[in-house]
């Protein structure tokens, strides 16, 4: 008698990106061809929360051309959610919650697609399984648009990123080009980056040596000094008559308080940010006058399916597709990771971490990648950041001029278990 198939659980944590869903085409174009070992892939609806909850997705009800189409679809297809597991100590019921649904569903293999706090998550799996003696290989699908997983080269979802705000500080600095005359000398522009200044970098690579641009870059490595800050822009506006700012949302005081900060904080107890670019550009406009506008690139940064990179694209459906073939290996609680293998030309190939490494660990900016005067970038950063934005990889249009998008059906799996609360 053959033996039972077993089940695979996926799921989407943490900001979504615009390349998330080709990490889940990946994954579960990868587990149909493997129909010998894998049976079906049960979706997490709303990430972890799914698992817990047993509210689990049928993909096996999609056809193969809506799984297809997730690779040039952005956002989580099966909903996300900022929601981190407490220690195996400290939160037995959720964790026995987890081991219950996914014996009653057949599943061992589990495959989570987030950040540094969704590695987290994968590695807490592992060990349950192991602790409680449930046959589980947990494998962490890298995902962050912040770049600051570390051991990986780079994480898909940064590389679409760094191209919408590379492009969007170039046509943005086009602009007050225009109107610096009479009207508009400075714009600025906020980004997200919590702790590592990468998608703030990326706006730095607007300028270069054929045109160069006057563009000023706050990380959040690089401690802010509002008197060398506005003496930066006083001189810039001098010599070209404008400038444009770009802003980390995590660019900070030398004191540790976020120039954005709110005084409130998300579910994984980081403080919430947002204002960074107001707060700025009201800084220039009281000690300089000048007139300005800004701008938060915000979900539209990391939803920007439509100029997305295809360097990121393809890796990050090569992570999904890796994530499922290191699982059928017999690895356990690891993550494939992006190895640049060379610069010119840029080659990549997918390695794995362990995930005890990965884990609650933050990559920031090398020094050597911000100029000493810590408002730019350095040809190294230059360098790295190129080939990550290169390629486009555009989605099919419709007749009406917009993206044609998938939205899957998420047929729900019929429950087993007594509801559970949160």
């Amino acid at each position: 008698m053959a033996a039972k198939k077993i089940n695979a659980f996926y799921a989407q944590s943490g900001g979504v990106t615009a390349v998330i869903n080709a990490s889940a085409c990946g994954v579960i174009e990868t587990a149909r061809q493997h129909k010998d070992r894998i049976g079906k892939v049960y979706a997490g609806r709303n990430g972890i929360i799914g698992a817990l909850t047993e509210d689990l997705i049928d993909t096996s009800k999609e056809s193969a051309a809506a799984i297809a189409g997730l690779r040039h679809t952005p956002s989580g297809a099966f909903g996300s959610c900022r929601y981190k597991l407490k220690s195996l100590e400290a939160n037995k019921r959720e964790y026995d919650r987890l081991i219950e649904v996914f014996k009653a569903h057949n599943i061992g293999y589990f495959f989570y697609n987030g950040g540094g706090d969704s590695a987290d998550t994968c590695l807490k799996m592992s060990q349950l399984g192991k602790a409680m003696g449930y046959p589980l290989q947990a494998i962490h699908v890298p995902k962050t648009v912040d770049n600051d997983l570390p051991i990986t080269d780079n994480c898909p979802g940064f590389g679409s990123v760094a191209k919408y705000i590379a492009v969007s500080t170039l046509e943005a600095t086009y602009d007050v080009r225009s109107m610096a005359k009479t009207s508009t000398k400075v714009f600025v522009l906020e980004v997200m980056g919590r702790h590592a200044g990468w998608i703030a970098a990326a706006g730095a690579m607007a300028s270069t040596t054929a045109t160069e641009l006057p563009i000023i870059v706050l990380f959040p490595e690089v401690l802010f000094d509002q008197k060398k800050f506005l003496a930066r822009v006083d001189a810039l506006v001098k010599k070209f008559g404008y400038c444009t700012i770009v802003v980390s949302e995590g660019c900070h005081y030398p004191d540790g308080k976020f120039l954005a900060e709110q005084g409130t904080r998300d579910a994984f107890g980081h403080a919430q940010l947002g204002g960074a670019a107001p707060v700025v550009a009201n800084m220039v406009k009281d000690a300089l006058g000048h007139k300005f506008h800004w701008g938060v690139a915000d979900y539209l940064q990391r939803a920007a399916r439509h100029i997305a990179a295809k360097t990121d694209v393809d890796q990050a459906y090569a992570v999904g597709k890796a994530a499922v073939e290191f699982a059928l290996q017999g690895h356990n609680s690891v993550m494939p990771a992006i190895e640049r293998t060379s610069n010119k030309p840029y080659k990549w190939k997918v390695g794995m971490a362990p995930l005890a490494k990965v884990a609650n660990v933050e990559k920031m900016m090398p020094k050597s990648f911000i100029t000493k005067d810590g408002f730019s970038i350095t040809a190294k950063c230059r360098e790295y950041l190129a080939p990550l934005m290169k390629g486009e990889d555009y989605p099919p249009y419709g007749a009406d001029g917009l993206p044609k998008y998938v939205t899957l059906k998420n047929v729900a799996v019929t429950k087993k278990l007594p509801q559970f609360k949160l």
